[in-house]
């Protein structure tokens, strides 16, 4: 019974270590006007298009692609793997997101050439 005793502290730390190293892949909110509103408020203005990156994900009006392990550096960028579901859909997408600083924001960059940006740092 003492040795279970000395387990569970021993999984906390563990667990504790590993959400302590988890980094977030950019620091702050990014994202275009109605992005940034949607950070500030919790609201869509309900505008058709928007974009709002974080350090867990980039949310647009129709999609969220949820940030998946850590963002490997190349060449000034950040590639990181995604998995994006759009509105109404319980089924995920992989995706390899590219992150480029740009005009003090980021540009996103899919693998099809879509790209989202520059998205500035939003206000808060």
């Amino acid at each position: 019974m003492k040795r279970a005793g000395r387990l569970v502290p021993a999984l906390f730390a563990i667990m504790l270590a590993g959400a302590a190293g988890a980094a977030d892949i950019v620091d702050g909110k990014y994202g275009d006007k109605e992005g940034c509103r949607y950070a500030e408020t919790g609201e869509s203005s309900g505008a058709d298009i928007f974009f709002l990156l974080d350090g867990k994900g980039v949310t647009t009006a129709v999609s969220y692609c949820e940030f998946k392990g850590e963002g490997k550096s190349v060449g000034g960028a950040t590639k990181v793997a995604a998995e994006c579901h759009e509105e109404g859909s319980e089924e995920t997408t992989p995706a390899e997101m590219t992150l480029t600083p740009d005009s003090g924001g980021y540009t996103v960059s899919l693998p099809d050439g879509t790209r989202w940006g520059p998205l500035m740092r939003c206000r808060s």
